[in-house]
């Protein structure tokens, strides 16, 4: 018997030549785990091969965009057979070579890869009142996706410094200041808005467009992808490090991390 709809981790509708993508574990604030991940890719694969998609749309169910990992999936074995590649890369190499416009509505929480994902996107608008944080520093690790590329030319140099070495938070505007986000809306609107603009660029020849998308992506995606290896390579350094396994246990025990007692030497 299959799983009822509202149990799937991605809500799917097609609206015409719009797809509308809802992140579905709202439970969870739309945390990602590798069910969540590889649905999002399957999606996002079929709709880049689909004649007739013109434009995604990405939001979240619930309060959140998305708060990132799934911190409670860390440590379970792989329920996936050895050699199959699941969850976060297979996603990631997905989103940044996607190839038609991309749009995420903000709907509220993003943390992790929800703020991460954002420059991938081509437009992102956010709901006032919603709030963006990267919080890799703070759980022992460093950042990912090709934001040590995308981040900095999207929003600067200092500001991507101090979005990452202290994991601040950033609400609606000053998203949309720093260039992270393109406009702020009401969050009864959000949805509304983000869909009309997917409407009226899925109104244009999508031949077009996909030969724009790649004309755009073609200027990064060599550099992207660098950086993607080597945020991959330090973070594999850090991974399970003492700082790592400080910020997971304070996770789970609901207390703040210690790391200035770590001997990380």
């Amino acid at each position: 018997m299959s799983a009822p709809v509202d149990a799937q981790p991605l809500r799917i509708d097609r609206r015409g030549r719009v797809l509308l993508l809802t992140f579905n574990r709202p439970g969870a604030l739309n945390a990602f785990n590798d069910d969540l991940y590889d649905a999002v890719c399957s999606a996002l694969q079929e709709a880049g091969d689909d004649p007739e998609i013109a434009v995604v749309v990405l939001t979240g169910a619930g309060r959140a965009f998305t708060a990132g990992q799934d911190l409670g999936e860390l440590g379970k074995p792989s329920r996936h057979p050895k050699g199959e590649r699941h969850g976060f890369e297979p996603f990631i190499e997905t989103i940044e070579a996607f190839p038609k416009p991309l749009v995420a509505a903000v709907n509220g929480l993003a943390v992790g890869i929800g703020l991460t994902m954002l420059p991938h996107c081509d437009l992102v608008l956010v709901a006032n009142g919603a709030r963006l944080r990267a919080p890799f520093v703070s759980l022992g690790v460093t950042a990912e996706a090709g934001s040590t590329h995308l981040l900095p030319a999207a929003i600067g140099w200092q500001r991507t410094a101090h979005l990452l070495y202290t994991a601040a938070w950033l609400d609606a505007d000053e998203a949309v200041e720093a260039g992270l986000a393109w406009r702020a809306v009401a969050p009864d609107q959000l949805l509304d808005a983000a869909l009309a603009l997917a409407d009226q660029i899925a109104k244009m020849p999508i031949a077009s467009l996909v030969g724009t998308k790649r004309l755009l992506l073609e200027a990064r995606l060599g550099a992207v992808r660098a950086a993607r290896d080597r945020e991959s390579v330090t973070f594999a350094e850090l991974v399970r490090g003492p700082a790592n396994r400080e910020a997971i246990a304070a996770f789970r025990e609901r207390r703040e991390p210690d790391f200035e007692s770590l001997d990380e030497n």
